[in-house]
């Protein structure tokens, strides 16, 4: 029998409007340490309900796992790289949950263990390496580790001579980590029971963390700081960014502790990213269009007056990313919204790299090297499993290095991909991706799995995936909807769906669902649709918006609580994430929006379709209440017999198991919840 959560008095006033939130108590008020005995009572109850649940299914469970993992490759490894005299490369080994690391001299063959995480992550339930880093000298290697979820890293260190740690351990920090001269390593240091970076601590090895020395802090809350080694090697960039605004400081990477260099000041009010290279930085920057500019200046007049743009903003081409090298610059940007690599040479004029087929997702991939005559590549379309290339520079020719091999067997000559632009309430054209088996016929019988995000300017590109096609070849048609909010076809689509126009992403996935519906796809009441975390809050607000339209909802860590989480300052990604959402602690306007559309709040009696919630216990970023509390108040309101489950991790954060199999699990799961939704059971 489900649960049923109590129900205990509770009501907050903001803006002379009363809430009433009967379910406020399922936040422990000792959190992050969550101990009250109600509340673990109520979170167990509900995992032995969805255990309950996996056990009428667990045949069709396992028979997913066993797809998945027939898919994967059991002993993968990656195209090896050089960088700094050595040739490094990550392996699969047969029946491991995580890569091990390797390395070898350039010209020797003997090859060594660097980081072996199996062995590592041995007695966790949960074990990620956040980042590795190998110092300059070749002799030290750092690497970040998380063991419960809650994305605070530890970071230890090895002297790869005697292959012993150094006594050193580094507590409490956000898990990036770099080297800089004189094996002086940085790293961002978490602020004491807060999910923010408040500064960037120079560590010697060797020494006690107490004696880090802060190279620069962050004061605003609403401000994320990391730090990043240049391309050239020679400078390290400090940004501190929140929102459409970005801060710059780069200092030379000889010398950490020197006098930071301002590039871009917060007052100036845009976005930037940088990269050195021959002398220069250069910069994207949307400072006077929407869509970026690309632009340089000298390292020794690095002042805003002396920027000179290389290629001006323009309405089609969305600047995205960039990276330098000694004799071209690369330029990951979208065309029209479709993913392009431009390549400019310091001789000779810039070009486009011509790829297979029209619609894909090509990214610039590991280039550790300054000086290199080949770009290695990241590519994939829905129908075309993840690829390497090598792009010659010379020859302009693409070489395949490494292509995802599928040992179970794939046929991409099986499947058909389309693109569709729909129109949508407003008259703006949706670009959306789709992908099925061939065979589908469009007369409204195939089952539809709708997916998006919209959120943060994240823009989805079509992209592959083994586990869809567990879906694809049971008659599901999948679509990607390229929703408002994202930055698929501009910087301009991503604010068009954000603060007081975020209703446009909530409108545009339902009018989608409903276009394809109309055009035989699939069929209104016959669309399941699933999203994590801010594309849990979609999920939350279309399954208000519209609970006619779908057949299953799946809601993973989601964001459905928006207006509690964003009147709380005190959580610690609250202050960052007004300038995505609004503040309605100081904003009636967007108390009242955010207030319109938090899914928590508007859940009323009525009928709503078969939903799974999924949430983690040390989760950060969408703190474990969030799900909890959504499904109490759900259960009690809903006026429906369907099925109504949450998934509650004890032991994880934000992104659930960290195996590669544990994770397969999980899919299986999920997937095997929205098949039974749709009365498929094998």
């Amino acid at each position: 029998m489900a649960p049923v959560a109590d129900r205990i008095s509770y009501s907050y006033q903001q803006h002379g409007v009363t809430i009433q939130d009967p379910y406020n108590w399922i936040r422990d008020p000792e959190y992050p340490v969550v101990n009250d005995a109600a509340v673990l009572d109520y979170l167990n109850a509900e995992n032995a309900y969805y255990h309950a649940f996996l056990d009428q299914h667990t045949k069709l469970v396992d028979t997913l796992f066993e797809e998945f993992k027939g898919r994967v490759d059991e002993s993968e490894t990656s195209v090896p790289y050089e960088k700094n005299g050595f040739v490094y490369r990550w392996e699969y080994r047969q029946g491991a949950n995580y890569p091990t690391y390797l390395r070898r001299p350039i010209d020797g063959t003997e090859e060594v263990v660097l980081l072996d995480v199996p062995a590592l992550a041995e007695g966790y339930e949960y074990f990620v390496v956040g980042e590795w880093v190998v110092s300059e000298d070749n002799r030290y290697l750092a690497y970040s580790v998380d063991t419960n979820g809650d994305e605070a890293y530890d970071i230890f260190i090895r002297d790869l001579q005697s292959g012993q740690l150094l006594q050193d351990k580094l507590v409490g920090t956000g898990g990036d980590v770099l080297f800089a001269a004189n094996n002086q390593l940085l790293y961002p240091k978490l602020q004491n029971e807060k999910w923010r970076v408040e500064s960037i601590n120079l560590h010697t090895l060797g020494t006690d963390q107490g004696s880090d020395t802060a190279l620069i802090r962050e004061e605003d809350e609403g401000f994320f700081l990391s730090a990043e080694l240049l391309s050239s090697g020679e400078w390290i960039a400090f940004s501190s960014g929140r929102g459409e605004v970005t801060e710059l400081h780069v200092v030379p990477a000889s010398q950490p502790d020197a006098s930071l260099t301002k590039l871009v000041s917060r007052e100036q009010g845009f976005k930037a990213d940088v990269d050195h290279g021959n002398g220069y930085f250069y910069l994207l920057a949307n400072d006077t269009h929407v869509n970026g500019r690309l632009v340089r200046v000298k390292q020794t007049e690095a002042d805003y007056a002396n920027w000179e743009t290389l290629i001006a903003g323009s309405d089609n081409t969305y600047l995205r990313y960039l990276q330098t090298f000694k004799d071209f610059l690369a330029l990951q940007l979208r065309d029209n919204g479709l993913d392009q690599i431009r390549i400019l040479p310091n001789a000779g004029a810039a070009y486009d790299i011509d790829f297979p087929e029209p619609v894909y997702t090509a990214n610039l991939g590991t280039n550790p090297q300054f000086e290199q005559s080949h770009l290695r590549l990241s590519y994939e379309s829905m129908i075309t499993p993840d690829t390497v290339y090598d792009f010659d520079l010379g020859s302009q020719a693409l070489t395949i290095r490494k292509q995802q091999n599928i040992p179970s067997g794939y046929n991409s000559a099986q499947y058909v991909t389309e693109r569709v632009m729909v129109p949508v309430r407003d008259g703006v054209q949706v670009p959306v991706s789709l992908v099925y088996k061939k065979g589908v016929v469009k007369d409204g019988t195939a089952p539809m799995w709708l997916y998006g995000y919209g959120a943060y300017g994240a823009g989805m590109s079509p992209s592959f995936s083994t586990t869809r096609l567990s879906m694809l070849d049971r008659g599901f048609v999948y679509a990607l909807a390229h929703i408002r909010g994202g930055d698929e076809m501009g910087y301009q689509w991503y604010l068009d769906g954000k603060l007081d126009k975020r209703q446009n992403t909530f409108n545009d996935f339902v009018d989608v669902a409903k276009w394809l519906a109309s055009k035989g796809y699939t069929s209104e009441g016959n669309i399941s649709i699933s999203g994590r975390s801010a594309y849990g809050e979609l999920m939350g607000a279309v399954t208000i918006q519209a609970p006619e339209l779908w057949r299953s909802v799946t809601l993973g860590v989601p964001f459905v609580d928006v207006m509690n989480t964003m009147l709380d300052a005190s959580l610690p990604l609250t202050p960052p994430e007004w300038e995505e959402w609004g503040n309605p602690l100081e904003s009636e306007r967007d108390f009242h929006t955010m207030l319109a559309y938090s899914p928590y709040d508007n859940i009323e009696k009525r009928a709503y379709p078969p939903m799974m919630v999924t949430g983690g216990l040390n989760d950060p970023r969408v703190t474990y209440w969030e799900p909890a509390k959504w499904t109490a108040k759900m259960r009690a309101l809903k006026t429906d017999d369907n099925l109504l489950i949450m998934r509650m991790n004890m032991g994880a954060g934000h992104f659930a198991n960290s195996g590669r199999y544990g994770r397969l699990r999980d899919y299986a799961e999920e997937f095997a919840f929205m098949l039974v939704a749709h009365d498929i059971h094998q």
